[in-house]
């Protein structure tokens, strides 16, 4: 199998050097990553100018532009060969609950699955990670038996781990998403031409983290594996929308 291995947080970042050393000893892997952090780009695409892509090593690029960018350009184009799957990651910092609408690194996975592909975004649950490895080895066991298993055409797979030692893992927990309470509010600073800076603040607590929310199983040392869909349609308020509808229809 052929794995194209991208992230948010930049070519640079140990996370995705993990990732890609773990899964080369299974399988070919391809690198195209963006060449600046790109944490909370969501699925973001540059469109008012060219990209340039850079190749690094054999097998690996970075792009000047954002995660969905260099996973489009290296299945439509950059890459010879084209992959099997992609797998997003791994992120320093958890992608759950709400995070989802903002996370990059599941844009990056998002765009993989539009694409045609089967696709997986891993994060782990710290933003100065000691145990990377842990969060591979998790991937890695995941992909042993991933034929075993079938998902519509529009669900990927959003992997958060614990930053623990492998060891210390209880195992795997399917989950939904949870909620986090509101984000904290804007942090002001002055330029030195004394004008005002905003910088958005932290995102807030978890709010929504009962049994089977991937804040609940992590917070338990699993590994957490929530199914996301590409297709946002509230099926179920179709009806009601269009009964509402109906009275401009006449």
């Amino acid at each position: 199998m052929h794995i194209l291995v991208s992230n948010d947080d930049g070519y640079r970042a140990p996370g995705i050097a993990v990732l890609a050393e773990a899964l080369s000893a299974e399988y070919e892997i391809s690198i195209v990553a963006p060449e600046q952090n790109c944490s909370g780009a969501s699925n973001s695409l540059t469109l008012e100018r060219g990209l340039r892509a850079c190749q690094v090593a054999e097998n690996s690029y970075y792009v000047d532009g954002t995660p969905t960018d260099t996973v489009h350009l290296a299945l439509t184009g950059l890459l010879k060969k084209v992959p099997d799957m992609v797998v997003s990651g791994i992120n320093a910092g958890a992608n759950m609950g709400d995070d989802v609408l903002y996370s990059g690194t599941i844009a990056a996975a998002m765009e993989g699955r539009h694409l045609g592909l089967p696709a997986i975004a891993v994060s782990i649950d710290s933003y100065v990670p000691q145990y990377f490895e842990t969060a591979a080895t998790a991937v890695v066991q995941l992909l042993k038996n991933l034929k075993q298993t079938s998902f519509a055409a529009s669900t990927i797979l959003n992997i958060n781990v614990p930053d623990i030692p492998w060891s210390q893992i209880k195992g795997f927990k399917a989950t939904r998403l949870g909620n986090r309470h509101q984000s904290e509010g804007m942090i002001v600073q002055k330029d030195p031409r004394g004008d005002p800076m905003y910088w958005v603040g932290p995102p807030g607590e978890a709010q929504d983290a009962g049994e089977g929310t991937d804040f609940h199983a992590v917070s338990q040392h699993y590994v957490s594996i929530t199914p996301l869909q590409i297709d946002l349609t509230r099926y179920n308020s179709l009806a009601e929308l269009d009964n509402w509808l109906a009275t401009y229809n006449k």
